[in-house]
């Protein structure tokens, strides 16, 4: 059985594109992530020591993305899953992450990635 706990909607400001302006001026990133977790014993025991830390893992992406300046939003898609697989031991984790407003007419750009192995 494959648990999944998720952030929806996770709004972060930082500088990202490859535009000269958009070098200078923070922009809203917006992320969704849906990670695998056996959610079992957190039930069973209601101890949080069981359960995956959702709070502890946007702390930590907020705090990396605010500080980070990539060009591309897929480069930065690969930095965050990685951050959620290899500190917080998520097997599996699904990342939407997007630009709103980035293109005229569209409510929002970005890209979805898997990375690891789904149990």
């Amino acid at each position: 059985m494959s648990d999944i706990v998720y952030i929806r909607e996770l709004e972060v400001e930082t500088i990202i594109g490859i535009f000269d302006w958009e070098r200078e001026v923070k922009q809203i990133v917006s992320l969704d992530l849906d990670m695998v977790h056996d959610i079992a014993k957190a039930g069973e025991t209601d101890d949080i020591e069981y359960a995956l830390n959702y709070k502890s893992i946007s702390k930590r992406l907020i705090a990396f993305i605010e500080k980070s300046e990539y060009f591309l939003i897929e480069a930065l898609a690969e930095a965050v899953t990685s951050i959620v697989i290899n500190e917080f031991s998520v097997p599996w984790v699904r990342l939407r992450i997007s630009k709103p407003g980035a293109l005229r007419g569209s409510k929002d750009v970005g890209v979805i990635i898997e990375r690891g192995l789904k149990k």
